[in-house]
């Protein structure tokens, strides 16, 4: 059987693995039935905890002519690398992935990690996106 192999690396990998965590200890705190504020000041108090630098509910840049300030604010950008946006909810659904998909694109950041505290266990989906200079970028999820 051929040996599979991977040459690409896992962008922000162990920085990712401490958000994670940090997300699941929240959950384990809190419980599954709390509301996303209660979620993200918990995890803020985590953040500080842990010497992690992070913004919270940042206001990003208005991305075009007549959009209105203050439509793109995601829950939290870490070490100005990630953007976290945090849900309580019972499944992560489409907008959801298109809410992180555009505060990438108008941060110039390329991986967002959208945390579900709702479920039994948090579910955590990072979601990529290639920055480039043209209107198109490519978008991954793992």
């Amino acid at each position: 059987m051929p040996q599979i192999t991977n040459d690409k690396k896992v962008l922000y990998s162990e920085l990712s693995y401490k958000i994670i965590g940090l997300c699941f200890q929240v959950q384990n705190n809190l419980g599954r039935f709390r509301n996303e504020k209660s979620y993200a000041d918990a995890l803020e108090e985590a953040l500080k905890e842990s010497g992690i630098n992070y913004k919270r509910e940042f206001r990003l840049q208005i991305s075009f002519t007549g959009e209105l300030q203050g439509r793109n604010i995601p829950d939290f950008i870490i070490e100005d690398k990630i953007v976290v946006d945090i849900k309580a909810k019972r499944l992560i659904t489409k907008d959801d992935y298109f809410q992180i998909k555009r505060y990438l694109a108008v941060s110039g950041k390329e991986l967002g990690i959208i945390v579900n505290f709702r479920p039994k266990y948090i579910t955590s989906k990072r979601v990529l996106i290639r920055v480039q200079h043209s209107e198109h970028s490519d978008t991954f999820v793992d």
